[in-house]
Protein backbone atom coordinates (compact mmCIF):
# COMPACT_ATOMS: atom_id res chain seq x y z
CA UNK A 1 0.00 0.00 0.00
CA UNK A 2 1.29 3.47 -0.83
CA UNK A 3 0.17 7.00 -0.13
CA UNK A 4 0.68 9.35 -3.08
CA UNK A 5 0.59 13.15 -3.07
CA UNK A 6 -0.06 14.95 -6.33
CA UNK A 7 0.79 18.62 -6.78
CA UNK A 8 -0.64 21.04 -9.36
CA UNK A 9 1.64 24.06 -8.94
CA UNK A 10 0.44 27.62 -9.32
CA UNK A 11 1.75 30.96 -8.08
CA UNK A 12 -1.62 31.95 -6.59
CA UNK A 13 -3.27 28.54 -6.05
CA UNK A 14 -1.30 25.33 -5.69
CA UNK A 15 -3.50 22.26 -5.72
CA UNK A 16 -2.72 19.14 -3.75
CA UNK A 17 -4.37 15.75 -3.69
CA UNK A 18 -3.57 12.64 -1.71
CA UNK A 19 -4.69 9.13 -2.58
CA UNK A 20 -4.01 5.70 -1.21
CA UNK A 21 -3.10 2.91 -3.60
CA UNK A 22 -3.70 -0.64 -2.44
CA UNK A 23 -3.07 -3.04 -5.31
CA UNK A 24 -5.38 -1.82 -8.07
CA UNK A 25 -7.67 0.09 -5.69
CA UNK A 26 -7.40 3.84 -5.31
CA UNK A 27 -8.93 5.67 -2.33
CA UNK A 28 -9.31 9.41 -1.77
CA UNK A 29 -7.53 10.72 1.33
CA UNK A 30 -7.45 14.54 1.07
CA UNK A 31 -7.36 17.40 -1.42
CA UNK A 32 -7.35 21.16 -1.42
CA UNK A 33 -5.42 24.25 -2.40
CA UNK A 34 -2.64 26.30 -0.91
CA UNK A 35 -3.62 29.94 -1.37
CA UNK A 36 -0.80 32.46 -1.51
CA UNK A 37 -2.81 35.71 -1.29
CA UNK A 38 0.21 38.02 -1.52
CA UNK A 39 1.54 40.31 -4.23
CA UNK A 40 5.12 39.64 -3.18
CA UNK A 41 6.49 36.61 -5.09
CA UNK A 42 9.04 35.57 -2.43
CA UNK A 43 6.22 35.50 0.15
CA UNK A 44 4.07 33.36 -2.18
CA UNK A 45 6.94 30.88 -2.62
CA UNK A 46 7.41 30.73 1.14
CA UNK A 47 3.71 29.92 1.59
CA UNK A 48 3.81 27.20 -1.08
CA UNK A 49 6.89 25.60 0.50
CA UNK A 50 5.42 25.77 4.03
CA UNK A 51 2.00 24.54 2.86
CA UNK A 52 3.38 21.51 1.01
CA UNK A 53 5.67 20.73 3.94
CA UNK A 54 2.77 20.92 6.43
CA UNK A 55 0.56 18.62 4.31
CA UNK A 56 3.35 16.06 3.83
CA UNK A 57 4.18 16.03 7.54
CA UNK A 58 0.50 15.56 8.42
CA UNK A 59 -0.33 12.78 5.94
CA UNK A 60 3.08 11.14 5.45
CA UNK A 61 2.85 10.24 1.75
CA UNK A 62 5.44 7.79 0.44
CA UNK A 63 5.38 8.96 -3.19
CA UNK A 64 4.96 12.31 -4.95
CA UNK A 65 3.90 13.44 -8.42
CA UNK A 66 4.16 16.98 -9.75
CA UNK A 67 2.80 18.39 -12.98
CA UNK A 68 5.52 19.74 -15.27
CA UNK A 69 5.46 23.32 -16.45
CA UNK A 70 3.97 23.89 -19.88
CA UNK A 71 5.22 26.81 -21.94
CA UNK A 72 2.67 29.55 -21.44
CA UNK A 73 2.23 32.36 -23.95
CA UNK A 74 3.30 34.90 -21.34
CA UNK A 75 6.97 34.39 -20.33
CA UNK A 76 6.40 36.17 -16.98
CA UNK A 77 3.59 33.72 -16.13
CA UNK A 78 5.78 30.76 -17.11
CA UNK A 79 8.58 32.02 -14.84
CA UNK A 80 6.22 32.46 -11.89
CA UNK A 81 4.74 29.01 -12.47
CA UNK A 82 8.24 27.53 -12.59
CA UNK A 83 9.14 29.22 -9.33
CA UNK A 84 5.98 27.91 -7.65
CA UNK A 85 6.73 24.44 -8.95
CA UNK A 86 10.28 24.70 -7.63
CA UNK A 87 9.05 25.69 -4.16
CA UNK A 88 6.71 22.68 -4.05
CA UNK A 89 9.39 20.27 -5.29
CA UNK A 90 11.92 21.67 -2.81
CA UNK A 91 9.48 21.04 0.05
CA UNK A 92 8.87 17.46 -1.11
CA UNK A 93 12.56 16.68 -1.59
CA UNK A 94 13.41 18.38 1.72
CA UNK A 95 11.21 15.73 3.36
CA UNK A 96 13.00 12.92 1.48
CA UNK A 97 10.26 12.17 -1.05
CA UNK A 98 11.24 11.17 -4.56
CA UNK A 99 9.35 13.27 -7.07
CA UNK A 100 7.92 11.91 -10.33
CA UNK A 101 7.11 14.51 -12.97
CA UNK A 102 4.37 14.24 -15.59
CA UNK A 103 3.23 16.54 -18.37
CA UNK A 104 -0.35 17.81 -18.36
CA UNK A 105 -0.95 15.67 -21.46
CA UNK A 106 0.31 12.51 -19.70
CA UNK A 107 -1.90 13.21 -16.69
CA UNK A 108 -5.01 13.84 -18.80
CA UNK A 109 -4.30 10.77 -20.95
CA UNK A 110 -3.96 8.61 -17.84
CA UNK A 111 -7.12 9.88 -16.14
CA UNK A 112 -9.46 10.80 -19.01
CA UNK A 113 -7.99 8.77 -21.86
CA UNK A 114 -7.57 11.92 -23.93
CA UNK A 115 -4.47 14.13 -23.64
CA UNK A 116 -6.29 17.35 -24.61
CA UNK A 117 -9.15 16.96 -22.12
CA UNK A 118 -10.48 20.12 -20.46
CA UNK A 119 -10.57 20.81 -16.71
CA UNK A 120 -14.23 19.78 -16.40
CA UNK A 121 -13.50 16.37 -17.97
CA UNK A 122 -10.59 15.85 -15.56
CA UNK A 123 -12.79 16.81 -12.60
CA UNK A 124 -15.54 14.43 -13.74
CA UNK A 125 -13.15 11.48 -14.12
CA UNK A 126 -11.45 12.17 -10.78
CA UNK A 127 -14.90 12.06 -9.13
CA UNK A 128 -15.66 8.79 -10.93
CA UNK A 129 -12.29 7.09 -10.35
CA UNK A 130 -12.18 7.98 -6.64
CA UNK A 131 -15.93 7.55 -6.08
CA UNK A 132 -16.30 11.05 -4.64
CA UNK A 133 -19.63 12.55 -3.65
CA UNK A 134 -18.42 16.12 -4.23
CA UNK A 135 -16.48 17.57 -7.17
CA UNK A 136 -13.14 18.98 -5.98
CA UNK A 137 -12.04 22.47 -6.94
CA UNK A 138 -10.23 22.47 -10.33
CA UNK A 139 -6.66 22.80 -8.97
CA UNK A 140 -7.28 20.11 -6.34
CA UNK A 141 -8.79 17.84 -9.03
CA UNK A 142 -5.71 18.38 -11.22
CA UNK A 143 -3.48 17.43 -8.27
CA UNK A 144 -5.57 14.29 -7.62
CA UNK A 145 -5.25 13.49 -11.33
CA UNK A 146 -1.44 13.77 -11.04
CA UNK A 147 -1.53 11.33 -8.12
CA UNK A 148 -3.78 8.94 -10.09
CA UNK A 149 -1.44 9.18 -13.10
CA UNK A 150 1.48 8.27 -10.85
CA UNK A 151 -0.45 5.36 -9.33
CA UNK A 152 -1.08 4.00 -12.83
CA UNK A 153 2.50 4.66 -13.99
CA UNK A 154 4.11 3.17 -10.88
CA UNK A 155 1.91 0.07 -11.24
CA UNK A 156 3.04 -0.32 -14.83
CA UNK A 157 6.68 0.22 -13.87
CA UNK A 158 6.38 -2.42 -11.11
CA UNK A 159 4.95 -4.92 -13.59
CA UNK A 160 7.73 -4.15 -16.08
CA UNK A 161 10.36 -4.62 -13.36
CA UNK A 162 8.91 -8.03 -12.49
CA UNK A 163 8.77 -9.03 -16.16
CA UNK A 164 12.34 -7.86 -16.68
CA UNK A 165 13.49 -9.82 -13.64
CA UNK A 166 11.65 -12.92 -14.82
CA UNK A 167 13.09 -12.48 -18.30
CA UNK A 168 16.57 -12.17 -16.84
CA UNK A 169 16.09 -15.33 -14.80
CA UNK A 170 14.80 -17.18 -17.87
CA UNK A 171 17.77 -15.97 -19.93
CA UNK A 172 20.11 -17.07 -17.13
CA UNK A 173 18.55 -20.55 -17.03
CA UNK A 174 18.77 -20.97 -20.79
CA UNK A 175 22.43 -19.94 -20.74
CA UNK A 176 23.28 -22.34 -17.92
CA UNK A 177 21.35 -25.20 -19.52
CA UNK A 178 23.11 -24.61 -22.86
CA UNK A 179 26.49 -24.74 -21.10
CA UNK A 180 25.70 -28.18 -19.67
CA UNK A 181 25.22 -29.68 -23.10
Amino acid sequence: MSLIIGIDPGSRLTGYGIIEKDGQKLRFVDAGTIRTESKDMPERLKRIFAGVERIVKFHGPTEAAVEQVFMAQNPDSALKLGQARGAAIAALVNLDLQVAEYTARQIKQSVVGYGAADKEQVQMMVVKLLNLSVTPQADAADALAAAICHAHASGTMSKLAVLNALGGMARGRSRSSSRRR
